[in-house]
């Protein structure tokens, strides 16, 4: 069997970020970066978030084993200092790879019982 291809870009942009405060029905808001690792070897990640009166936050590590997949919860995570992605606060993100990953972003809104769900793909820059 051939060894895997490690696909996509290392560097990532998702300008667009957001964490709902609330809940409904028993289900946090919440966003995540969905990232996919077609290469045999295991992926760091770092995520460096943005904020518009504050300085950049982060890193955030995120490890993702190979030919494997990582839905990592945005409200989960914290950063080596301790910090944490303010709640209600627009920000957005740089995700950089040590190897090619592919990245998608998702926002799970559960402010209404209705929720609401916004997934894009993340911006690839070339290497």
């Amino acid at each position: 069997m051939d060894t895997p291809t490690a696909l996509g870009q290392r560097v990532w942009l998702i300008p667009d970020g957001y964490l709902p405060p609330g809940m409904a029905d028993g289900l946090d808001s919440h966003e995540a970066v969905c990232i996919l690792n077609t290469g045999g070897d295991p992926v760091d990640i770092e995520v460096t978030i943005y904020l518009s009166a504050d300085p950049p936050l982060g890193p955030f590590r995120i490890s993702v084993a190979g030919e494997r997949t990582e839905h990592a919860r945005l409200d989960h995570l914290v950063a080596d200092d301790g910090a944490r992605i303010p709640v209600d606060v627009p920000f957005a993100m740089v995700v950089r790879a040590s190897a090619p990953i592919t990245v998608q972003h998702s926002r799970m809104d559960m402010r209404s019982s209705r929720m609401g769900l916004m997934t894009t793909m993340a911006h690839p820059l070339p290497d």
